[in-house]
């Protein structure tokens, strides 16, 4: 019975474990010196042209992002209705209102001409999501938000490590927040960080993952705690562990390994696919790192796709179902988002993949289209 390939997977290795004993050994499992050094090797793979706060999700850096920015009740965040959960709650969270947006169905990316009918007067901000790590008319969007005096807040959960036009993603954002779950670009086990050029930000970022405690961060760094202390707005307990951290920073030296093995699997993927009834999106698999592989099946043929690939011992799935149409975020229809809802279905992608294994789901993708 040929072995189930999965759709996304942690690799971890013994430098992982042997950093987390290490923690483990020294008996300081919080918010540390491992947190410390991971944040600064960070800004310099980032070419330290930025500062970085690490937190406990992706969703935590989201909620940051936002509530650093000062927005909060009666205010509105554009986000695009393909794009998971997350990006929706961490806004919601605050208390002002994410607004659905429809998307560029070459891409999976917010359309332009699409948010410029989002825009009021109570809108704050852009929440532009990396769809499938892919950068979308980001050059538009940003221009646009200047005419219109809004922040720029990139969910770039999907990007860790990729480029656009020589830079890395992140290093000349306004606000760029990422992800470091199990099945990331890297992984920390868990956790997230928010990235920026603006020094006050991430300062204030600091505090508030540790439940709003000022300058609570450069105690922990030692090793110490704040006794006598100030708090002048909700914070949250997001701070990341020392234990997450060691992950990271083992994680971080790989990345070069990880990233040419996402980038080949994904070129195969669309040589396979090539000349197929089957939509691949436009991306730059030479500049970006590609987090997800997914596909568009017309036809209604999504769901017997998933189905037939499944009792084949291959694992797909769906980025993502838009947010538009869950009932709290129900709002006004974004067609472009539903039809490729309704057409998506993604396929393997993790470092431990091989190359056999694309050539056996490409394989079964043409067997079943052949039949259908």
């Amino acid at each position: 019975m040929p072995e189930l390939i999965k759709l996304s997977k942690s690799c971890i290795g013994k430098e992982e474990k042997f950093a987390v004993a290490r923690v483990l050994d020294a008996g300081y499992l919080g918010m540390g010196q491992e947190v410390m050094f991971f944040e600064k090797e960070l800004e310099a793979f980032f070419s330290n042209n930025v500062h970085v706060a690490c937190v406990n999700t992706g969703t935590s850096a989201l909620h940051l992002a936002l509530q650093a920015c000062d927005i909060g009740a009666g205010d509105e965040v554009v986000i695009p209705s393909i794009t998971y959960i997350a990006s929706f709650q961490a806004t919601s969270a605050t208390g002002a209102k994410p607004i659905a947006c429809d998307i560029d169905p070459k891409t999976g990316c917010l359309s332009l001409k699409a948010l410029r009918n989002k825009i009021t007067k109570n809108t704050k901000a852009i929440m532009y999501v990396h769809y499938a790590s892919g950068v979308g008319e980001r050059d538009s969007i940003f221009a646009f938000a200047k005419e219109f005096n809004l922040r720029v807040i990139e969910d770039a959960a999907h990007s860790f490590g990729g480029r656009y036009k020589g830079k890395r993603i992140g290093e000349d954002a306004d606000i760029a927040c990422f992800s470091f779950d199990g099945i990331k670009n890297i992984t920390c086990g868990e956790g997230g960080g928010v990235v920026s050029s603006d020094q006050k930000l991430i300062d204030k970022i600091r505090d508030l993952r540790l439940l709003g405690v000022q300058k609570d961060t450069e105690k922990r760094y030692s090793g110490q705690r704040s006794w006598d202390f100030d708090v002048e707005e909700q914070g949250w307990r997001y701070h990341m562990s020392n234990i997450n951290a060691a992950i990271g920073r083992e994680q971080l030296k790989k990345f070069d390994d990880f990233s040419d093995k996402r980038r080949s699997l994904a070129k195969l993927y669309v040589e396979q696919l090539k000349g197929l009834p089957i939509k691949t999106l436009d991306l730059n698999f030479d500049e970006i790192v590609p987090h997800i592989f997914p596909i568009l099946i017309t036809d209604q043929k999504r769901e017997f796709l998933k189905e037939f690939l499944y009792q084949h011992d291959v694992e797909t799935g769906i980025h993502y179902k838009p947010n538009h149409l869950l009932t709290k975020y129900k709002g006004i229809d974004c067609p472009n988002a539903e039809i490729f809802g309704e057409c998506l279905l993604s396929l393997p992608l993790h470092v431990e993949l091989k190359a056999e294994d694309v050539v056996r789901v490409t394989s079964l993708i043409k067997k079943y289209l052949e039949k259908a």
